[in-house]
């Protein structure tokens, strides 16, 4: 798992919207999910694809994450699709509706093959039942470098109407990404303009312990990066946090107190990540 990488916002965009994939290279968006499967309409699939393809590898999207979520191998364009952008070695390939861990590491196999795609990771779309129960097994795959939690087609599935009726898919999910030190993105917000629906449910998402969420529209970049993004508060604890420690330390200490709070070595470990992520995004951010 890259932990000091953030993946605060991970945002779709259509693989066949031209425009949208010219205006992403300015964004303040830390990945991109280049959508070839639901955002495309069959009739577009092969023109979006190629026309994708030369777009990845003539644009200049600068350090942002590069991820195209491809159409499933049952379908008639998903072996297409892999061998296209295996060629093209973006930073990870989404495979949808992933149930099992043997399909992922088929789909490694085949990639091993690939002299392009050496550094190419492999994304599961978590957004099925058989999904989310084989979650542990799934997170074992070869070259998986995250989870994407499908959410939309989740509650479709489940036929739940709310997003507490999928808090235990959600949680289980995390569970098997931490316990093979993977990366996992929470599910969209569809109400797009509903700032406040949206801080609520990004900071729940946060709060479970999710490193981003997957958004639909780029109004959402900028709540979505502050929710997921160490605050100016939580970097000052932090330093404070790690000063305090080291003191103890050299004090022949094996605690520290930091405002009314002891302070071991496990909390030391989070905030020297909490500090690296946070220089990351300014890196980042210029």
């Amino acid at each position: 798992m890259m932990l000091n990488r953030p993946f605060r916002s991970v945002l779709y965009l259509p693989g066949s919207n031209a425009r949208a994939l010219e205006k992403a290279q300015s964004l303040p968006v830390d990945a991109i999910i280049f959508d070839l499967e639901d955002a495309v309409s069959p009739d577009q699939k092969v023109n979006a694809r190629l026309a994708l393809a030369e777009k990845l590898t003539q644009g200049d999207f600068g350090q942002r994450y590069r991820i195209v979520r491809i159409n499933g191998l049952e379908t008639e364009w998903g072996d297409d699709d892999l061998a296209q952008f295996a060629a093209v070695g973006p930073d990870a390939i989404l495979i949808p509706k992933v149930e099992s861990r043997d399909a992922l590491n088929d789909i490694a196999a085949l990639l091993d093959q690939v002299p392009a795609a050496k550094n190419t990771k492999l994304w599961a779309m978590m957004e099925t039942p058989k999904g989310i129960l084989n979650a542990a097994e799934i997170a074992k795959s070869d070259r998986l470098e995250g989870f994407v939690m499908g959410t939309n087609d989740l509650a479709k599935d489940l036929g739940s109407r709310s997003r507490e009726a999928m808090i235990t898919s959600l949680q289980h999910c995390l569970l098997a990404a931490r316990a093979e030190g993977l990366i996992c993105i929470d599910g969209v917000f569809n109400a797009f303009k509903d700032e406040d629906g949206l801080r609520a449910e990004a900071e729940q998402g946060r709060d479970f312990g999710f490193d981003g969420k997957s958004l639909i529209h780029p109004a959402q970049l900028a709540i979505s990066n502050a929710v997921f993004g160490p605050s100016e508060d939580e970097v000052d604890t932090a330093r404070r946090q790690i000063e305090a420690f080291q003191t103890a330390q050299e004090d022949g200490k094996g605690v520290a107190v930091v405002d009314g709070k002891i302070v071991e070595n496990l909390h030391v470990e989070t905030a020297r990540s909490l500090l690296a992520k946070a220089s990351a995004i300014a890196e980042m951010e210029g």
